[in-house]
Formats: C-alpha cells, sequence, structure tokens
C-alpha cells in the first residue's frame, strides 16, 4: 500500500493546500513548501491533461497528489490516473450509489471497470505489470460530500467498500442550504460536525477544505484529518497585496 495511503487510514493530520494554476513551476515551489499533500483541482481549475501531467511529474516525487476530476466520470478518472495522480477527488457524490460508481472507475476488474493501458502510471511500459498488481490498493479513492443531499446520505456513502475517505466542501454545502459561502453559518456548521461523527463511527477519514489556519483549526479538533488550506490564487493574492501595501508604508 503507498505511504500516503497508510498515513490516511491511520488518520494522520495530514495538511495541504490547493493548485488551480495549471504552472508546473507553481507544484513544483508547493511541493518543497512543507505541505503533506496537494490537491490538484481539475474541476474549477484550468487544467489540460497535459498540465496535470507536468504537475505531477514535477510535485508527486516530493508531495502526494490527490487530483480531484471535474466529475464522477470513468473517462476523466481513468485518465487522471494513468496520468500517475496518487488518488482522486471525487466531486459532488450524493448518494451510495454514486460513490461505488466512483470505486468501480478507480479499479481494474474484477473490483471495478477501469480499463487498462500504457501510460505514465505504469511506468510507460517499463512497470506495467507491477503497477496492474498494486494499482487496486494503492489508488487513494475520496468521494465529496458537498451538499446536504450528501449530508443526509453520509451514513451509508461511508459504507461502500472501496471508499477511503470522505471530503466536506463546506462552500458548495453553504450553496445547497441556501446560505452560499456563510460556511460559519450555526446550520452548516451543524452539518460539517455530523459528518465527522459519522465517519467517527464508521472508522472512516475525514477530509475539509478551509480557506486559512485559522478557518480549519475548528475542523481539526472536531476530527477532520485529511486537511487543505487555501488556494494558490488566495495565497498568491494576499501575499502580493501584503507587499504593496507595505511598500506605500515606506512613502508616508
Amino acid at each position: 500500500m503507498n505511504p500516503f495511503k497508510e498515513r490516511l487510514k491511520r488518520k494522520e493530520k495530514l495538511l495541504g493546500t490547493m493548485l488551480s494554476f495549471p504552472s508546473a513551476e507553481i507544484a513544483e515551489i508547493l511541493s518543497h513548501a512543507g505541505f503533506d499533500w496537494l490537491f490538484v483541482d481539475g474541476e474549477h481549475g484550468n487544467f489540460e491533461l497535459s498540465d496535470l501531467q507536468r504537475i505531477l511529474q514535477v510535485a508527486d516525487s516530493t508531495t502526494d497528489c490527490m487530483v480531484r476530476v471535474p466529475l464522477n466520470d470513468e473517462i476523466w478518472i481513468k485518465r487522471a490516473l494513468d496520468s500517475g495522480a496518487r488518488g482522486i477527488i471525487v466531486p459532488q457524490v450524493k448518494t451510495a450509489r454514486e460513490a461505488a460508481q466512483a470505486v468501480s472507475f478507480c479499479k481494474y476488474p474484477p473490483d471495478g471497470r477501469r480499463s487498462v493501458g500504457i501510460s505514465r502510471a505504469h511506468g510507460y511500459g517499463m512497470d506495467f505489470a507491477g503497477y496492474i498488481n498494486k494499482a487496486n490498493d494503492d489508488v487513494v479513492v475520496v468521494v465529496q460530500v458537498e451538499h446536504i443531499e450528501a449530508v443526509r446520505n453520509a451514513g451509508t456513502i461511508v459504507e461502500v467498500p472501496g471508499v477511503d475517505a470522505v471530503f466536506v466542501g463546506p462552500y458548495d454545502l453553504s450553496a445547497s442550504m441556501g446560505m452560499a459561502g456563510e460556511v460559519g453559518a450555526t446550520e452548516v456548521k451543524e452539518a460539517i460536525e455530523k459528518v465527522s461523527e459519522i465517519c467517527k463511527k464508521a472508522d472512516k477519514p475525514a477530509g475539509i477544505f478551509g480557506a486559512d489556519a485559522e478557518a480549519v483549526k475548528w475542523y481539526i479538533d472536531i476530527g477532520y484529518t485529511l486537511v487543505c488550506v487555501s488556494i494558490d490564487n488566495l495565497i498568491f493574492t494576499k501575499g502580493v497585496r501584503k507587499l504593496a501595501a507595505e511598500l506605500k508604508g515606506l512613502l508616508h
């Protein structure tokens, strides 16, 4: 089993950040910044498949990369895994049936329906047999609970064989509750805590996104262990604004 999956199963606190720019250089910088993992956002980020592979080539030898695909789709999942992703994050999973579908797309037969090809993940053919033999055990499958319907179904979602963790998207969750962006609202926090409790009872790792370190403190306190903090574009914009303000301050 790959070391990242072992750490996830042990519920170690794994702290990462999100990559949304299709830039291998930014990915390389983030991979050396001290994070445990990188959340490569193929859903909202402007990625072509070639961008994704370059990012994995420069980053995943240093920091484990989880790729969020645009949707629960066989082709997208297959291509991300063939590019060498250690694991897949599947957005907007609302039911156990959809979770089982995501798992099936990530697993080779007889455990699933992933088709067999030769690509970067297989060492371009040089490690074909080795990869095929261990992929079903090594690939990490994370499904996103980011809709109130998914919260209601979380008890059955976490029981789906092959789901390694669930990952809450608080912003989409709040939007589905009619409170877009109000991730600190009482009802939203109650839903987030409910998912955490369900995961604890099922002995399933739980993950979540937060805008900054302060935002994720409470999530960690209530049991979330796969934690993604901020996004490359927010890190950059905050940094350059701070620098510009400091420079302007020198003029007074």
